[in-house]
Parts: C-alpha cells; structure tokens; sequence
C-alpha cells in the first residue's frame, strides 16, 4: 500500500470546538504516536477473540467513522486500545508505560464526548439536519474513463441507491453473521385471512420452488395478478403449510429499495437482537444479507414488488433459500425466475368464501346460497371485494344480502375509476363508509388520513392528530380492523393499495369540474407527517432511524400530490429528504421527492426563479442517477437554456448546468455534442473560478475523459495528469476525485499500451479506494475490474480471474444483473476465460453480455458495439467463421459510423474483421483492410504501440500468405 493511504483523516468541520472534538482529537494524536498506521492495518491489529474464541475485528469502514465521530463504546474503546498497543516508540510515557492510567482518560473523556453529544442543543455528530436546506445545486458529475480496447473495458461507478454491500459493517459482523444460528424459528408473519379455492396453485408453487429442473431447483417465483386478486394471502398462506421446511421466513414490504431495506434491517434485529444501534441501517441491511449468503433453506416473501430491478440485488446474490414475490407487474423479470399468473376466484370457491365470512359455521339455505352466489357475481368473484362486503354484513346482521345488493347499484353509476376492481371497491366502499360515518366518525378520518400514506408499517402515531386521545385512535382502528378495511398489529396498520387508490380518487366531482383543492384525510396526512418530523423537545436533530422509518410517508406523499395543491411546509421536508438521500448516495430514490419539490417551487416561485432552475438541474440528475436518460436529457437542456437567460452565460449555476448535460451525452455516446459543451464549460471555468478551482478540476477530468473516449490520446493523457497534480495539490492525496484521477490516468496509459504505468497506478488506486468506501462500493468495484482487466491486458491471467469473477459476483449483488456495471464485469470475466482458452465458459457469458447490452443500452451503444465484436472474436475462435463475419462487419460499419473511421475501437473493428477474412482463405478482402488498419494506427496511435507492431505483423502473414514474399520483408524491416 503507498504510503499515501496513511495520511491523518481530518476531523469534520461540523463538530464544534468541544469534548466531543476533544475525544477526536485524542484518538488522532493516538494514530500519530503510533506513526499513523493505514486504516487497514489498523483494523488487522484490532483482531481479538470473542466470548466463543471466534475472531473478531474491526472493518476499515468502523475504524473511518471512529476516528470521525461515531461513539460506539465497544468499538471505540477497542479502537483506541488498539492504537495504544500499536505504539511501540522506544519512549517514556507511552500508554503501555501505564494501562490503568491510559484506560481511566480513554473512559473519562469518551464519557464528556457521549454527554456532549447528548445534551440539549449541541448537535450530534451524524444528526440530520432539521432545518429545511437551502436549495442546493447538485454537484457537477465527474465522469470516468472507459478503455477502448477489445477484451478490457474500465468501468464507471454509477449509483442507484443504497445496496447492500459486502464490507463487514462492525467489528463482530463478518464471521458472527455465517456463525449466528436462528435459535428458534423466526417469523414476522402476521395472520392470514381466509384462502381458499387455491390448492393447485399451492401445489405448484411448492413444486416450482423444490423440484429439480435440469440439476438446480428454482430459488424465486412470482405471483403476479390485478390488485385485490389475492397474491399477498396465496404467499401467506403457502408460507403458513411449509413453515416446519424453514427456519426463518421473513416478509419484505418491497415496494421500494428503501422499504425491501427496512425489513431487512428488522431481520437483523430479530436474529441479534441489540447487536446494533438504531441509526446503524446500513451495517444492519448488511448483516442480514451475510447471514442469508451463508445459511440456508430460508423463505423471504417479497410483498407488492412494483420494479422488477428492485430485486435483483438479492433474488440474484442470494442462491441459498428462496424467494417468493407478490406483483401487478407481468414483465421485466429475470429469465431465472418463474411466474404463477393468478386470476380472481372460480364461483363456487368465492360462494365459499363469503358464506364463511357472513355465515361462520352454519350451513346456508337455498335462498341464502342463491344470494351469496348473485352477490360474488356483483363483486366479480374478486377476493378483496369479498372480504370487505363479508365484513360489513357480519357488522351489521340486521341488513339482508338483497338489501346490501340494492345499496352497492345505487352506487353503481357514481364512480368513474380506472378498472373494474377500482368501481368495485368503491361500491363496496361508499356502503361501508356511509355506515362507519354514522356510528363512528374518527374512524373514517383514520381510513381518509392512512390512504396518502405509504400502504405498510403505518404507526399508531401518524394517525393520531395532535392533542388528540391515542385510545380514541386505537379504538377506530380496531373498527376498522373488524370492518377488514385495515389490518392492525397493535402498534402499526397497513391498508391495501387498491383501497388507497379508491380512496384518493373517490374525492373527484363529477365530469367537467375540478377536484376540490385538498381531498379528504390529505392535509391531516400532512400535519402528522410534519408534525413526526419536529425534533423531540429535548433535541436538535432528527434521530436518524425515525427519518428513515418517515421517508416512505414523505415518498407517498410526495408522489400522490393531488392537482394544484400545495403545502410550504412539506415542500421543504420534501427537499431536506431528498437532500439526505443524496448525500447517502440514493439519488435515484429522491425521484418523487424532487418532482414534487419542482412542481410546488414552479407553482410558488416561477418557472424560470433560480430555486426552480437549481431544483430542476437536481431533478434531472436524479433521472440520470436511475438511468432514465430520456428525461433527464431534456430536462438539462431546458435548465440549460434557461440558466443561460436568467443567470447569465458564465454564471457559476449556469456552468454547471452545461458539465452535467454534457455528461449526459458523453453517457448516450453521442460525444459530438458533449466534446464542444466541454471545451467550452473548462475554458469559461478556468476564465470566472480559476485554474486550480475544484469545479474546473472537474471540467478538465471530464472533458480528458471525452477526448480519450474518441481515441484522441495526445489531448487526454497531458490533461489528466495536470488534473491529478492539482487534484492531489489543492484536494489531498485520498480525496474520492484525486483517486478518480488517478484511475482515470491508468486507463489513459493503459489506452496508450503503457501498462508499465498503467497498473502501479491501478493497483494504488484499488488500495486506497477499498480504505476509503469499503470492499464492494461502486468505486471500488470499479477499480477492481479495471485493474484484473490491465493484469489480463499484461498476460498475468492468474491474477486476473480470480479478480474479475470477485467483481462480478460483488456487482450482481451490488447493482443488479443488467446494470451497465454488471454487464461490463461480465464480458471483461468472459474475455478473460476466452484467452485462456476455456470457450465453454467464455460464449455463453459473451451472448448473454450481448443480447442484455441492446435490450439495455441499445444496439450502437459503444458497450453494445464491444459486446458484438467480444462475441464475433469468440466465434471465430471456435472456427465458426459463418457467424462471425457478419457479425464483425456489421460492427465495424457501426462502430465507424458512431465513433468515427479512426476510433481506436473502429481500429480494432477493421483489424478483427480482416483476421476473420484472412482466417476464411479471403486474401483479397484481408489485406487491404490490414493495410487500412496498420495506416491508421500509425497516425493515431504511433508507430511502436501494441496494437500498430501487432497490425504490422498480420499484415506481412497475410502477403506471405498470398505469395508476397517482398511486400512482407519490406514492411517488416522498414522503421
């Protein structure tokens, strides 16, 4: 590791002069007696044993957030002893010179820094802020460098939320997790209702998750069908029969990441209970993906998957138990999963059902079977309808079925929702609530109030108004409850998606009139959210776990925002939340946060107001953040051209605006638009910031970028080595862009055939990015993949695989199985098997690669151009010249047309195709393209690069070849 890993990590600015500084500071000056010793090797000597005689440790990870403010006693008490222990100066007055005196100042000042923090107005070290931001301008994107060349491809890190990662969160969570067993049979499963008329589709789910096909047994199914059709108690249930089969099974509210992220933090908890803290989420959500990689025969029960991608992080990385998901969604799943469609219920099984519910026990008469069987007519056999018109008429024992009947027609012709189960529960729904109005009014407030919440895990507190009676509250829920309008566990409720939809849109007048301006139960949503979001009395901040269980409140409101409505207030919370998200590295999940933050800031302020421009260039790089380039694009260019009217044309907002629409189009490919927006954006930034300005750093990193992107070396590499020198001058030498810049440099070399400075560089870089993010962060990750690609480029093929098949696995876990990373990851692993020669691994992998690159990217995208040109190489390899020359040359027509005739990978393109031609017995098509080849690499390249000697030498082959034995002695002697 260089020794530049080992500088001092500075104390945040944000924690004021104080014990709490004071504590920091102490643990520094720790690190520097024992001649600062890199965060890794600090968390090596930190190894002990646990009460078992198990090993334990401290990750790099903790030992950062120890030496920055966290105040964990166990881990840093364990982290200053451990630096105490590292120093072994040959001094007096080392810690070891005395351990008591040493252990009573370590307790004393960690005890002033622990009340400190505590205490009424000082704020804690990670608190969330609690007064609304200002709107701040989301930072310029600094882009990476891809490499051109045929196997090897460098990756850019990209985010889509917080994922899981494999860095061991605290000092007992690697081992401890494969060690912990499930004492007893752990469950959060709550009660089914009624399921029946589902026995074959039982059957076949415990056949499709336990009968072998082809050797493997499928591990995820997905039962998909309308809302209210039953899918969430066919997945209950099955889980209650073949409870004994599991040791653990734990439902997943998985409508978003962040909620799939919730329950899995609540399985940690169930399984080592008090082992975290409350505001240690994401060491939580990774504790719980270690215990399942290691344990097996698991059932997680994914709940209302509304993206398919959502579970890809997990159905994918998680092999050992298995996955059964509800969904309305019908497409976009994996190829590996099946899909049970579930349809509403056959006549007599919904006869069936609403007798038990209206008759328990009893055996129907005639008349009475006539009037259950007209009525599941009336309500199309659907599950919920059942159960909600079941529930009213075991309430009321006094209205007849015929009479209930009468009452849903007169309501027939009142509403005008999207589907037929929609009209059908707000039938049902209007009878109920006219019902409940009368004999108790706060338990429709309560039903109006939960409809604009997100559906699960709705506290008892979010529904109670303030200064109200918390009894009052419970007891209309448990009207609820009986109705089955909710479900309740005593502390939370969950209310169906489908009944939400029904009750936001019921609030619409008839046609030809606006909806009124705040529906029912929308501004009482309002208030209790806002009111949840005010720190305690005896606090400044926001406790971080009770933002995190608030944010998919604040999402679903933002998200159902009724026309023309708005609320200040909750635009700010809105804006804080996303602002929080993004600093955590979630900009895709602030989507729905933004634009509703944009839509109440252009209602309020303008369209064209600085706030609304700063908010919509944020927007947009969510869009970018979730790879939803088709919004985000137009979204920059009219910021763009509105910064550029309102603010000026060199307007620091304004310069801004101009780098990130030009990385959106460096990310499309199209780079004759993105080059000149750059050129531009650096010269303007040098002029009004400076030449050593941060923002200027980037616009050079990005505009070197692009020209190496183009294959135009001679401009990248001299510009990326000045932006390293200032990065590390003016930002420090392990400062996540200078590392960017360092990584971004070893491309260029390597792009260049120079690995004897390409890979040292990548090796550092690795280092310090595993210290700084942790093991399996997309930078990380990142840098992984492109050194194992400079190793393979080096010939070192044992270093190599073993390197890229880590990465893969980490970035399927990580990002998902289609994510441009994870393609990337596999197509360099495929390269890799194919150079040395194992093709059985390497084709499948190739075409794979391929077929998901132009599903995802498109079919010129440059990545898709490389997968096209990896899998053609592969079939010529194996001899099958028929499917790889059209296939070269309909890559090289493409990548010509999109990158241009001299394009280092059009160089390769041309080369390969005419290998291929040479290869088939066809000289006259082989050896002008080789002479093309070798012409052009030379001029863009130079004469003694890899890849011109190597063009050079095919070519005097090809005219030996073809009995030109002049020619080819010629060009191998000439200089």
């Amino acid at each position: 590791m260089g020794g530049s890993a080992s500088k001092r990590i500075e104390i945040p600015d944000s924690i004021p002069e104080g014990p709490l500084r004071d504590w920091l500071t102490w643990l520094q000056d720790l690190r520097q007696r024992a001649n600062l010793p890199s965060l890794s090797m600090i968390a090596n000597a930190s190894r002990t044993k646990d009460t078992e005689g198990e090993d334990e440790k401290l990750s790099t990870s903790t030992v950062r957030r120890l030496l920055t403010g966290e105040l964990s006693e166990r881990r840093a008490f364990r982290l200053a002893w451990t630096l105490a222990e590292m120093d072994t100066r040959r001094v007096t007055g080392k810690p070891s010179d005395d351990w008591n005196a040493f252990d009573r100042d370590m307790r004393v000042l960690h005890a002033a820094a622990l009340a400190a923090v505590n205490r009424p107005g000082e704020e804690a070290p990670h608190a969330a802020p609690q007064s609304p931001l200002p709107a701040g301008r989301k930072g310029d994107v600094d882009a990476g460098c891809p490499n051109g060349h045929r196997a090897p491809e460098a990756m850019s890190a990209s985010h889509e939320g917080h994922i899981p990662t494999k860095d061991k969160p605290t000092a007992e969570a690697g081992d401890a997790a494969e060690k912990t067993t499930a004492a007893r049979r752990i469950t959060n499963l709550r009660s089914a209702g009624h399921c029946i008329g589902r026995s074959e589709e039982l059957l076949w789910l415990r056949r499709a998750l336990t009968d072998d096909r082809n050797g493997a047994a499928t591990t995820t199914v997905i039962v998909t069908g309308l809302g209210g059709v039953g899918k969430s108690t066919l997945a209950s249930e099955y889980a209650r029969l073949h409870r004994d089969a599991y040791p653990v099974v734990w439902w997943v509210n998985a409508e978003s990441p962040a909620e799939i992220e919730t329950s899995l933090t609540q399985l940690t908890s169930r399984l080592v209970p008090g082992r975290f803290n409350a505001e240690e989420r994401s060491a939580r959500v990774d504790w719980a993906v270690q215990w399942l990689e290691s344990h097996s025969d698991w059932l997680l029960i994914y709940d209302n998957v509304n993206d398919p991608r959502h579970l890809f992080p997990y159905t994918e990385a998680l092999d050992r138990g298995h996955h059964l998901a509800t969904s309305r969604r019908t497409t976009g799943w994996a190829d590996n999963t099946l899909t049970l469609p579930l349809d509403v219920l056959r006549p007599d099984d919904a006869t069936k059902l609403l007798n038990n519910l209206v008759c328990p026990g009893t055996t129907p008469s005639p008349g009475q079977e006539a009037d259950v069987r007209a009525l599941t007519a009336d309500l199309g056999n659907l599950p919920l309808a059942l159960r909600q018109a079941g529930a009213y008429l075991a309430q009321n024992r006094g209205i007849t079925i015929q009479a209930y009947r009468r009452r849903l027609e007169s309501k027939l012709d009142k509403k005008a929702l999207a589907t037929r189960a929609e009209r059908t529960i707000a039938r049902i729904w209007d009878v109920t609530l006219d019902a409940l109005q009368d004999i108790e009014p706060l338990a429709v407030e309560v039903l109006r109030t939960a409809a604009w919440l997100a559906p699960d895990d709705i506290p008892h507190a979010l529904l109670t108004s303030t200064g109200a009676d918390p009894h009052d509250t419970a007891e209309a829920i448990g009207t609820l409850a009986a109705y089955s309008m909710l479900t309740d566990t005593g502390t939370h409720v969950s209310v169906h998606r489908l009944v939400q939809t029904v009750l936001r849109t019921s609030h619409a007048t008839p046609s030809g009139t606006q909806p009124r301006p705040c529906p029912p139960g929308r501004l009482r949503a309002e208030q209790a959210v806002l009111h949840q979001l005010t720190p305690p009395p005896d606090q400044d901040y926001l406790p971080a776990a009770l933002l995190d269980a608030l944010s998919p409140h604040l999402v679903a409101l933002a998200a159902t925002t009724p026309p023309g409505h708005s609320n200040g207030a909750l635009g700010k919370a809105y804006h804080v939340a996303a602002c929080l998200l993004s600093l955590q590295g979630h900009d895709a999940r602030t989507v729905p946060l933004l634009e509703a933050s944009v839509a109440q800031c252009e209602q309020n302020l303008g369209h064209t107001h600085p706030d609304t421009l700063t908010l919509r260039n944020n927007l947009a790089s969510a869009y970018q953040a979730a790879g939803d380039l088709t919004r985000a694009i137009p979204l920059f260019e009219t910021t763009l051209a509105q910064c550029e009217e309102i603010l000026g044309d060199t307007h620091p907002d304004t310069l801004g605006s101009r780098n990130n629409l030009a990385c959106a189009y460096q990310e499309v490919g199209d780079l004759t638009k993105a080059i000149p927006l750059l050129e531009a954006t650096l010269a303007q930034r040098e002029q009004v910031l400076g030449e050593t300005h941060p923002d200027t750093l980037t616009s050079r990193n990005n505009l070197a970028c692009a020209y190496q992107e183009v294959g135009d070396l001679t401009k990248a590499i001299p510009l990326l080595e000045a932006t390293l020198a200032q990065r590390e001058q003016v930002l420090g030498d392990t400062h996540p862009d200078t590392l960017g810049s360092r990584n971004n440099l070893a491309c260029a070399y390597w792009g260049a055939g120079d690995l004897t400075r390409a890979v040292p560089l990548l090796e550092t870089t690795l280092l310090q990015q595993e210290e700084l993010h942790g093991d399996a962060h997309p930078l990380t990750l990142g840098s992984r993949n492109n050194l194992a690609c400079a190793y393979q480029e080096a010939g070192d093929l044992g270093k190599a695989i073993p390197l890229l098949e880590t990465t893969l696995a980490q970035c399927e876990q990580v990002f998902g199985d289609t994510h441009p990373d994870t393609l990337t990851s596999r197509d360099s692993l495929a390269c890799a098997y194919q150079e040395v020669g194992d093709l059985t691994k390497a084709i499948p992998l190739l075409e794979a690669t391929l077929a998901q690159r132009e599903q995802v990217l498109g079919e010129t995208h440059p990545d898709t151009l490389t997968s096209r040109n990896n899998v053609a190489c592969a079939y010529q390899e194996v001899g099958d010249l028929t499917k790889a020359i059209p296939l070269l040359e309909a890559t090289l027509t493409q990548r010509a047309q999109v990158l241009g005739e001299t394009h280092p990978d059009t160089l390769t393109s041309r080369y390969n195709l005419a290998c291929a031609h040479h290869k088939a017995g066809d000289l006259n098509t082989a050896i002008p393209l080789l002479e093309t080849t070798l012409a052009q690499c030379k001029q863009v390249l130079g004469d003694t690069h890899p890849d011109t000697l190597e063009s050079c030498t095919r070519l005097a082959d090809a005219y030996l070849a073809a009995q030109c034995p002049k020619k080819a002695l010629t060009l191998l002697l000439s200089p």
